[in-house]
């Protein structure tokens, strides 16, 4: 079972159904989850072979009304998506430099449904030398403000080969969080695969499909490249093309297609773009290697 299902199905036990009540605005605890993974994936530090560190101390902005539907719940909400962070976190074998926290701010330029996500890495002050980890724990604490990448890594202990410096964390163009900014100093650029290719794939409920082909149509029949399980989705609903830059096209469905919140029969798409199709809610990503 996936991080962000098994997340859902704890959130359905909370305060006897409170959650399914208060969580009737636009923004949904599973989109927050998936967001909160994309900026473990999108901030990920290469320490090793065997060690990756992410960011573990997070901040939800939310709009005003929405701020003030979660507020109340948002202790309990907070630990819920701690927890589903070191649940991906583990799966994915990255690394923390202490615990994990997640809380929940009201942004004032914010509309309804809309969120960003800040984060930082974040050391415990009495346990840098045994961090939390999931599994193996990075040597110590890296500074670093919400949205900031890091310093460079420590030098390895003396005897001991040079640790590999750390690459900066991918860029993430647009979308909800904010643009990451470029550390201070010279820093080695990460090895990009295969020749620098850009890689493109849709996220459909914590699920990853790799887009493998120039076209990528969606829809509820079995013929579909992605085949979604949703009456609101006609049976060839719509079609990904990807280049530069990447769209969306209508396919002549019954409901048609939200794009970033809007509606419309084409698109063009960028990494994190959110896409609507009956009551599935895809995000596409692309990322360079």
């Amino acid at each position: 079972m996936g991080v962000l299902k098994k997340f859902e199905q704890r959130l359905e036990g909370l305060v006897n159904g409170t959650f399914a009540k208060v969580f009737k605005s636009e923004v949904q605890p599973v989109e927050i989850a998936g967001a909160l993974q994309r900026e473990c994936d999108n901030n990920a530090t290469i320490w090793n072979r065997d060690r990756t560190v992410v960011p573990n101390d997070f901040i939800v902005e939310l709009s005003t009304p929405d701020f003030e539907r979660l507020s109340p719940y948002s202790g309990q909400l907070g630990d819920e998506l701690a927890g589903m962070v070191r649940d991906y976190a583990k799966q994915q074998r990255y690394t923390f430099m202490g615990p994990i926290k997640v809380n929940l701010e009201k942004a004032d330029d914010l509309d309804t449904g809309l969120y960003r996500v800040r984060s930082r890495t974040l050391a415990s002050s009495t346990n840098q030398q045994a961090p939390e980890r999931a599994p193996a724990a990075p040597p110590a604490g890296r500074p670093g403000g919400y949205g900031y990448p890091p310093a460079a890594a420590p030098a390895a202990p003396s005897g001991a080969p040079p640790m590999p410096s750390a690459p900066p964390p991918a860029g993430r163009p647009g979308g909800y969080g904010y643009p990451q900014q470029p550390a201070g100093g010279q820093r080695p650029a990460a090895p990009a695969a295969g020749g620098g290719r850009t890689r493109h794939w849709i996220e459909i409920n914590g699920t990853r499909h790799q887009i493998s082909r120039a076209t990528l149509v969606m829809g509820r029949s079995t013929d579909a490249d992605v085949r979604i399980d949703d009456p609101g989705v006609s049976r060839r609903h719509c079609e990904i093309r990807t280049g530069t830059p990447s769209t969306i096209q209508d396919l002549g469905s019954t409901n048609g297609i939200v794009v970033d919140g809007q509606h419309t029969t084409r698109a063009t798409l960028r990494d994190g773009s959110r896409i609507v199709v009956g009551n599935t809610t895809i995000i596409y990503r692309q990322a360079e290697g």
